[in-house]
């Protein structure tokens, strides 16, 4: 793991992770015994053997980390003195079929997701619910405008908002990033009742939220203030220097920049694919050391699956915890300092 991370007491530090998060609701242990019908059999064998997970306590305890190389991939600190990191890994389409409800519960078994990323009007997404309210799992939503709602209950009318949508924005790359006037009303209709649908499932606001696809950062969602002020919202993707184009670059700081004003952001963000080269991990895992870090993974993809139910994921994790629930500093951006890294 690049960079070495040498943890020290800090009752101080303690004080200030444990007053200024954002954490969703979440019980300290998660049920495991859970049924899923159409799922494999030996992931409820798993499920039996696995009595109580995800029970420690969110977030590093008091800590303050010393870093002895310098990441690729840099970010603000919460405070000029006091470095934190948190690791927070995060899987996607949580609800969308029993299937990836299943690889996803066998994750959260495993001890190696923080939290998952809620589908509603799809075929899981009852079932979904009900399991991550019965063992704690919390979750936020993600916003589809992109993969038709499978529910069989979904409205007919919903379902005709969402093609128009889905054949504005796959039409060609560039339509996320312009506002279309004439769908205004279908956004602001689907994103309406994703978020009430996700209050009646789960029984409460959705406090986190992101998209399929990342469609929740297009211009009509984001220019046309469709998401609560207040929520934790997914930002883009990061990477070092030179990665990406200055034009690509540009448009994601000002998507970013219009973000954090309503919203509270993580310092980076990346997908878990791809798992090569191994150089990427170990900086990935790394910046966690001082950074608040989203990694977000989907579990039915079978190469992730396996990363996260075997022991790689340990080795790479080496001296961090992967964070039990989703949690983002409340330090206001312009409070810290100019981080180096871009967004993709």
């Amino acid at each position: 793991m690049t960079g070495r991370c040498r943890e020290e007491a800090c009752n101080s530090a303690q004080n200030e992770v444990e007053s200024g998060l954002h954490i969703a609701d979440m019980p300290d242990s998660i049920a495991t015994a859970v049924e899923i019908p159409g799922s494999d059999k030996s992931m409820n064998r798993k499920a039996e053997r696995y009595q109580v997970v995800l029970d420690e306590p969110c977030v590093l305890r008091a800590t303050r980390f010393s870093v002895d190389s310098e990441s690729t991939y840099d970010s603000p600190l919460l405070s000029g003195k006091t470095p934190l990191g948190l690791l927070i890994i995060n899987a996607d389409d949580w609800g969308r079929d029993y299937e990836t409800t299943a690889r996803t519960l066998d994750c959260a078994l495993h001890r190696t997701i923080s939290s998952v990323s809620a589908m509603v009007f799809m075929q899981g997404s009852e079932q979904a619910a009900a399991i991550a309210q019965e063992s704690g799992i919390d979750a936020g939503l993600h916003l589809n405008f992109t993969t038709t709602f499978s529910a069989s209950c979904t409205p007919t009318r919903l379902i005709e908002h969402q093609q128009r949508l889905c054949r504005y924005l796959l039409r060609q790359r560039l339509s996320q990033c312009v506002v279309h006037p004439g769908l205004a009303a279908s956004f602001e209709y689907v994103v309406k009742a994703q978020l009430e649908e996700f209050r009646r499932l789960y029984g409460e606001e959705a406090s986190r939220i992101d998209g399929h696809h990342h469609m929740h950062l297009c211009a009509n969602v984001l220019f046309g203030g469709l998401l609560p002020a207040g929520t934790i919202v997914r930002r883009n993707v990061s990477f070092a220097p030179g990665e990406k184009s200055w034009g690509n670059r540009f448009y994601r700081k000002i998507v970013d920049r219009v973000l954090a004003r309503k919203h509270p952001l993580v310092d980076l963000f990346f997908s878990l694919s791809p798992l090569g080269p191994s150089s990427r991990l170990d900086r990935i895992f790394s910046s966690g050391c001082h950074s608040v870090v989203e990694l977000e993974t989907h579990p039915m993809n079978s190469e992730e699956y396996g990363f996260l139910t075997g022991a790689e994921v340990w080795r790479r994790v080496g001296d961090l915890k992967i964070a039990t629930r989703y949690a983002v500093p409340r330090v206001e951006r312009n409070e810290r300092t100019r981080p180096s890294a871009e967004t993709q």
